[in-house]
Formats: C-alpha cells, structure tokens, sequence
C-alpha cells in the first residue's frame, strides 16, 4: 500500500471515528473532523503532509502524490 492510499485510509478513519464521537460522546469532537479536513485541504495545494513525512521516515513506498 503506498503512502497516498495510506493517507487517505487515515484521514477517512478520524473523520468517521470524530464523527461517531461526537454523536454518542460530545460534539467537540467535530473540531478533529474539521482538523482533519482543513490538513487534507491544505495538503492539496501545498503538498505538505506530516503523516507522509512520518510514513516516508518509516520507509513506506511513495505514490503519485506525496
């Protein structure tokens, strides 16, 4: 699996475990959901993402994208 796919599997997961948090735990928890996006947003036109870093660190294959 390359970093990209990676990335996106990580990033899907937080929203989706935010998003089931703050349902049935507190709504503060939409904040990491809104965290997670704003780096995803960013990462697009930037090309900037610590998690690439860490995943390339790791020594994980690169994709197309990072």
């Amino acid at each position: 699996m390359s970093i990209d796919r990676m990335i996106f599997a990580f990033a899907g997961a937080f929203i989706l475990i935010s998003l089931a948090l703050a349902h049935y735990h507190d709504a503060n928890w939409l904040w990491l959901t809104a965290f997670v996006g704003a780096n995803l947003f960013q990462s697009a036109f930037t090309g900037f993402c610590p998690l690439a870093m860490i995943l390339k660190k790791v020594g994980k294959p690169s994709g197309a994208a990072f």
